[in-house]
């Protein structure tokens, strides 16, 4: 049994991994930046550490200065949450060469599969289907324009050393290729530190499907079922919903016998993501494999009634996963909405200040995992969201209706978000139907998703209603008596006194 675990992230990662340690009688350790002094998860954990500076770099990104703090903290394990260190083989053979344990998989995994063409050529060899592509010499253009021709366009460059958009280009014509390549080349370069590119059958209306693996050191893999993630922009995924609308039964399994292929492939412990494009013919290939908790985790938490943190501890420690796949099922529908401080309407660029009014709804059914409080700042240093917005409801239609509500009463003033943007996809029949792929803000931009005038006109309304809100209680004399006027607009809210 773990007694103490250092978090090394931040936000509402950090938040969400302490709730679990707590519950299990495990002391939980914060780190923060300067930025974060005050921050939910500093405030959250039973101790908390200061690392310096204010960027990244200076701070979580800072594996000397992370390890000094878990020394001196007498830690027996880090969870890295996602994002920053949660990738990076070195960080978890530092821990490993300190005596301490890393909650995830070993450092020779993460390696392994941090190199796209690595991974894919492991892959093939394991009999999982993966894209038809070229992983050749990044640096002979004629090597890569045979292998264009051969593929067929149009074809997807990416870099092998990373993801999330980073070093990607879609090439339709032969004529766009070598500008491509210099392009996504250089960029790889400079987000990854290494050039090399690999090519990929571009593949039309693609779907976004990830499994949910799970691999213990006993040799036991299971997977926690689907997530889908094709309502994007820029590449990054903004909803998530379990289960997919496009799997039959019989897909699902497919995806799912090929999941647990994937890990068994590689010797994967802890909780991990095998990621899949299926087509609209209904065939699926191998994207990639996530070596971590992924952000979209509580939909799978939703539907499965599972404790992933709690899980990923366990395995951690030695212990078996205490069921087989035989024991799980789905029940229900879950959603999940990335709350994020950017403004839509002017290229989701990042929207910084001071949260005037940030309150969470609270509902049956309503779960929100969130890293920042009214009052607090939203710096350019970090990432811009806010939260995760989950619901669960019976069936997918009453999920999607929940948000809707949920969305709606998620007052946020002082920054610009994008929640506007996600109760309209919401309400697009495309969404409601299921019949949605990765391309969907490109086909539906959020200008051309905004509702009617009769629509705004009561957003507006709600939006009054907020504000109205935020306002203090008012004193008022009413017959010699001061009572407490409250804010009508509130469910709860009432008159004292008056009347």
């Amino acid at each position: 049994m773990f007694r103490k675990v250092l978090i090394a992230n931040r936000g509402e990662i950090a938040v969400r991994i302490t709730k679990t340690l707590q519950e299990m009688g495990i002391r939980s350790v914060a780190i923060y930046s300067e930025v974060d002094a005050s921050a939910p998860h500093v405030l959250a954990a039973d101790e908390a550490y200061p690392l310096g500076g204010k960027t990244p770099g200076e701070s979580y990104l800072d594996i000397h200065k992370i390890l000094d703090v878990a020394r001196g903290a007498e830690v027996d394990a880090i969870h890295p949450g996602y994002g920053f260190l949660s990738e990076n083989a070195g960080f978890a053979r530092a821990c490993q060469d300190a005596g301490i344990v890393f909650i995830g998989p070993t450092a020779d995994v993460i390696a392994s599969m941090g190199d796209k063409i690595i991974a894919k050529q492991t892959m093939e060899a394991a009999d999982v289907p993966v894209v038809p592509g070229w992983t050749g010499e990044a640096d002979n253009l004629t090597e890569i324009t045979a292998a264009a021709e051969a593929i067929g366009y149009p074809v997807l460059i990416k870099a092998a050393a990373g993801g999330g958009g980073k070093g990607m280009r879609l090439v339709e014509r032969a004529d766009q290729l070598a500008t491509s390549v210099e392009s996504a080349s250089r960029e790889a370069q400079k987000a990854f530190g290494d050039a090399r590119i690999f090519l990929e059958k571009y593949v039309t209306r693609p779907r976004h499907i990830e499994f949910q693996i799970f691999g213990d050191t006993h040799g036991n893999v299971v997977h926690l079922f689907e997530r889908e993630c094709s309502i994007q922009r820029r590449h990054q995924k903004i909803i998530e919903e379990s289960p997919s609308p496009a799997l039959t039964p019989s897909l699902r399994a497919k995806m799912g016998e090929a999941a647990v292929k994937a890990a068994q492939a590689i010797g994967y412990t802890n909780a991990g993501t095998v990621e899949f494009i299926l087509d609209a013919s209904g065939s699926f290939y191998f994207l990639e494999v996530n070596t971590r908790l992924q952000v979209e985790h509580p939909v799978t938490e939703e539907v499965t009634q599972m404790d992933l943190v709690r899980l990923q501890l366990l395995v951690a420690m030695g212990n078996p996963i205490p069921f087989t796949q035989a024991d799980l099922s789905q029940s229900g529908h879950a959603i999940e909405c990335r709350l994020y401080a950017e403004d839509p309407d002017n290229q989701f660029l990042p929207s910084t200040g001071k949260l005037q009014v940030y309150r969470e709804p609270v509902g049956p059914g309503v779960r929100v995992d969130g890293g920042f409080c009214q009052g607090q700042d939203v710096s350019t240093y970090y990432d811009p969201m806010l939260s995760k917005l989950i619901v669960w409801a019976g069936s997918r239609s009453e999920a999607i209706e929940k948000m809707q509500w949920a969305l709606a009463h998620y007052p946020v003033l002082g920054v610009k978000t994008n929640a506007g943007l996600l109760q309209d996809i919401m309400r697009h029949e495309v969404f409601r139907s299921g019949a949605f792929d990765t391309h969907f803000l490109e086909h539906f931009p959020p200008q051309t998703l905004k509702p009617e005038p009769a629509d705004r006109d009561h957003l507006l309304a709600i939006a009054a209603a907020a504000l109205t809100q935020a306002q203090p209680a008012r004193q008022q004399t009413v017959a010699g008596e001061q009572s407490t006027l409250q804010n009508p607009w509130l469910l709860a809210g009432a008159w004292r006194g008056g009347a």
